[in-house]
């Protein structure tokens, strides 16, 4: 007999290869669930890996589009900063990729939706905050904070391993000697040889911005046009190229200031757990927006509304960064559907 249905957030690797498995294991149905946040990924290598272990469905949506007018918007509106660096690029794609987890959920009858983030970061958090404010009678299974699990799979060694036990394919190629995760605003790196600070990033190590050795010597000039704090239109002043919707914007400001090597930051943080973490972060096209958009509200602000504009955006960044993005949902009664699923947050 079935314990149920499970609404798995599936990367396509290791670790939620081998958490798809042993979720089967202990008597689950599992559904996959790969979004596309404009990571390069082989979506349908990822699919057919999922159907091979056992996936009774496999989703994969691309959310790119809502991932920049939902999410990167917003931040871009509030000028989102944590603690002076940080914009935000993995914090507000997390609720994105969670969202669409609960819809699934619910149009599937999923009890359960699960995740393969670790018991010391912030992605938990995030995850799982956001599917219980948009589906409050969820349960959520989070491996790596069950006994049974983290007891099993003590290292990256014992997954491999169960990997090979159970036919599912492992990586070829040598593992980075740090983590990666990436979105079309951001890639962040962290942990391997970077948790000490005194380990200066490796030149190889970015992929979005190039070094400044490399960059054009001729400028880019651009010009942005704004509507209720939001850039509607982009043009490149040099050869006239302009873009206009929403996701089109955003990946060429990327273009334009990966190639001229914006956005790179190298910090240590206050995670939501209590931890601090050293983290590598290439934001090109959301450092441009945020600069853009502080001229603007330079232009358009009296003094007064400013600082009580900056006070706000503080305040809505340790939101973001600490997952609260849904959490007004949680302090009223909101409509639900027939599935259980919030209609408004």
């Amino acid at each position: 007999m079935s314990k149920g249905t499970v609404v798995l957030a599936y990367s396509g690797g290791l670790d939620t290869s081998c958490i798809l498995v042993w979720l089967k294991e202990q008597g689950y149905s599992v559904i996959a669930y790969l979004a596309n946040i404009g990571q390069d990924e082989d979506f349908e290598a990822a699919r057919k890996k999922a159907e091979s272990l056992g996936a009774t469905k496999v989703f994969i949506e691309d959310l790119r589009a809502e991932f920049v007018k939902d999410f990167i918007w917003p931040a871009v509106q509030a000028n989102a900063v944590y603690e002076d660096r940080y914009l935000l690029g993995t914090a507000v794609a997390r609720p994105c990729i969670a969202r669409r987890q609960v819809e699934i959920a619910c149009r599937e009858g999923a009890q359960f939706v699960s995740h393969g983030a670790t018991g010391k970061g912030n992605d938990q958090i995030r995850f799982e905050l956001t599917c219980y404010a948009l589906y409050p009678g969820v349960k959520i299974i989070a491996p790596w904070r069950i006994p049974e699990f983290y007891n099993r799979f003590q290292g990256r060694k014992d997954l491999m391993e169960y990997a090979q036990q159970h036919g599912i394919p492992v990586p070829v190629t040598p593992k980075a000697p740090w983590s990666m995760d990436a979105n079309l605003m951001h890639i962040s790196y962290e942990s391997g040889i970077l948790e000490n600070p005194k380990n200066h990033a490796p030149a190889d190590l970015y992929l979005m911005t190039k070094n400044s050795e490399d960059t054009p010597n001729a400028p880019d000039i651009l010009e942005m046009e704004f509507k209720n704090g939001v850039p509607v239109k982009v043009t490149n002043m040099k050869d006239g190229k302009s873009k206009d919707s929403p996701m089109g914007i955003f990946s060429y400001l990327n273009e334009i200031g990966g190639m001229h090597g914006v956005g790179r930051i190298d910090i240590v943080e206050n995670r939501f757990i209590g931890m601090k973490s050293r983290g590598i972060y290439e934001t090109p096209g959301g450092t441009i927006l945020l600069h853009a958009h502080l001229d603007i509200e330079n232009f358009t602000m009296d003094k007064e509304v400013r600082r009580i504009k900056q006070g706000l955006g503080v305040r809505f960044s340790e939101l973001v960064y600490n997952a609260w993005m849904f959490r007004e949902t949680t302090n009223h009664a909101m409509p639900l559907d027939s599935s259980g699923l919030m209609l408004s947050g």
